[in-house]
């Protein structure tokens, strides 16, 4: 079977003779040597014995074989960051799942290649090192861990772009991908998959919207909650996932109408359309409360929604909108403030969702029905528009 360090080998020599622009072709330059005809000439061939794939590969693996209690095993798959906070989150939910768990060996990971180098470069905090999906999905097939029974879960908030990374993580992994796994054990082993939290439009939905008024009724009968979710750029709203915000909106209203929801990238709920649900509504002034709407409290909550940035802002002209209607370069709250709106520091809620323990129940919920429930077809789980 090919190792992933020969398929790196090919994809260079054909990069080199291809002439690709990630890969610089070097000059030709032709020069003869004479060598006497008995004299033989070898010319020895060296193959790189390690690579960052293979280095990272046996860091893992060492990792699983040494937590390796059980013989079944639980990925928890967030998209990552860099803050402290949203260590802290990752390590509670860990220690939450165990104790949830008991019979399950609990592991957790990045699908953000980026979070993952910026979180091992310590950009914001002390360096943690995390590593992506197929990495603990390969050491679970390790012939000296061979996990009989692997439930990934996915930390996403919606059924969106990046939970279909999961579903991929997953195909991958049972079609042995790469052709370096026993096909034997893929053939045996029992995969299980734990949806968004907002998979479902109707128990998810009301669900995280009964446990989130029960948190902040008391906020919300002062003045405005505004979440604010990540959401998938128009282009890439897969599953049509974006829906669930609105969804959720709706649901929260049912027990106040100062509950709102938007996002950082959805087209047609940023904060500006959130601003003009909460005029048309009459809510012209008064508190607003800030809380992101993601698993945790990273940059976009300290940046988009909390930040000082209000760059947006002109004495005398007000906010510039761009094509598709959001005030760039401001922060909720700064945008809020300037609009006449009382938003102070405190009225800024820094806390994920992984943070708030009933809302976290929700994924163990989904955790616990991969597990108990028939299982979900990973190949065709798109969630459908309604």
């Amino acid at each position: 079977m090919k190792k992933i360090k020969y398929l790196v080998m090919a994809f260079a020599a054909v990069c080199l003779t291809a002439g690709l622009t990630s890969c610089e072709k070097e000059k030709e330059v032709e020069k003869i040597v004479e060598v006497p005809v008995e004299v033989p000439v070898e010319v020895p061939v060296e193959v790189p014995q390690d690579n960052n794939w293979s280095k990272y590969q046996k860091i893992v693996t060492d990792d699983v074989i040494s937590k390796k209690k059980h013989d079944r095993a639980i990925l928890l798959v967030a998209f990552g960051s860099t803050w402290e906070q949203a260590f802290d989150a990752f390590d509670n939910t860990i220690e939450a799942y165990k104790t949830a768990f008991p019979d399950y060996d609990i592991f957790l990971s990045y699908s953000s290649a980026i979070c993952i180098n910026r979180a091992a470069a310590g950009e914001n905090t002390d360096p943690r090192n995390y590593y992506a999906p197929p990495f603990w999905l390969n050491a679970f097939a390790d012939k000296d861990v061979r996990y009989e029974e692997v439930v990934v879960q996915s930390l996403q908030v919606i059924p969106g772009e990046e939970y279909t990374r999961v579903i991929n993580y997953i195909k991958d992994f049972a079609n042995n991908a790469y052709g370096d796994l026993d096909d034997d054990y893929l053939a045996n082993v029992e995969l299980r998959l734990g949806v968004p939290l907002l998979q479902d439009a109707e128990w998810d939905v009301n669900e995280v919207a009964k446990q989130l008024n029960e948190l902040y009724k008391d906020k919300a009968a002062q003045g405005t909650v505004a979440f604010m979710g990540h959401g998938n750029p128009d282009s890439y709203d897969t599953y049509k996932a974006n829906v669930r915000y609105t969804q959720l909106e709706t649901a929260l209203q049912k027990y106040s109408p100062n509950y709102f929801v938007g996002t950082v990238d959805m087209m047609e709920n940023f904060k500006t359309h959130v601003w003009t649900r909460m005029t048309a509504a009459g809510i012209t002034s008064g508190k607003v409360f800030l809380h992101p709407l993601m698993s945790i409290d990273g940059d976009h909550g300290h940046n988009d929604m909390g930040g000082d940035d209000d760059d947006n802002w002109e004495d005398g002209v007000g906010f510039t909108p761009n094509e598709g209607g959001e005030v760039e370069d401001t922060s909720w709250k700064m945008y809020f403030r300037h609009l006449g709106y009382d938003c102070p520091e405190e009225n800024v809620i820094h806390k994920g969702l992984l943070e708030l323990p009933t809302i976290r129940e929700v994924w163990i919920e989904h955790t616990k029905y991969a597990i108990d429930g028939p299982a979900l077809d990973y190949y065709h789980s798109k969630n459908p528009e309604e």
